[in-house]
């Protein structure tokens, strides 16, 4: 009976014990977080751990899932998309309800175009935000009449577009 007990501990041992993180790993991932390109070597001497160390933690931290990716920031103006707009949308929940579809359907078909970079759901008036980068407001008029504004359950779009962008 004990060793059924002793399994069952450790069971709920793994399943419901969280990562704790320490200031070792938050230093690491406040280095990643600005130069997701630095070597464990780099890591390593801004941190002043081990290179072993470095490399086992972050292994740990992509294991368990906090480091879910490493990214690149991109100049956008060099690669001619320097228009950004957040794009407030409202469903229309009485045709998605109709066609059996939701607001994640909607997400899914935004996120299908290359021109989105993201898109949320959200609380409030609104009930998805979207991230759109394109060349100007020419192309962009082309893309909410022609392509987003077309997406089944779609009701109204309100356009914010970035005069500065940090």
């Amino acid at each position: 009976m004990q060793e059924i007990e002793r399994f069952i501990y450790n069971l709920e041992h793994l399943f419901y014990i969280k990562m704790k993180i320490d200031e070792k790993d938050k230093k690491i991932i406040e280095i990643l977080k600005t130069h997701a390109d630095y070597s464990t070597r780099q890591i390593a001497k801004k941190t002043l751990l081990p290179i072993t160390t470095i490399h086992n933690r972050i292994s740990k931290l992509k294991k368990e899932g906090i480091i879910k990716k490493f990214t690149i920031e991109l100049d956008h103006k060099k690669l001619d998309q320097s228009l950004l707009v957040y794009l407030l949308i409202s469903a229309n929940l009485k045709q998605l309800k109709e066609k059996k579809r939701t607001q994640y359907d909607i997400v899914k078909d935004l996120k299908k175009f290359a021109f989105v970079e993201k898109a949320d759901i959200v609380t409030s008036g609104t009930d998805i935000i979207a991230t759109i980068r394109v060349k100007d407001v020419e192309e962009y008029d082309k893309v909410l009449l022609k392509k987003i504004q077309l997406i089944e359950g779609i009701e109204k779009t309100q356009s914010m577009i970035v005069i500065h962008e940090n």
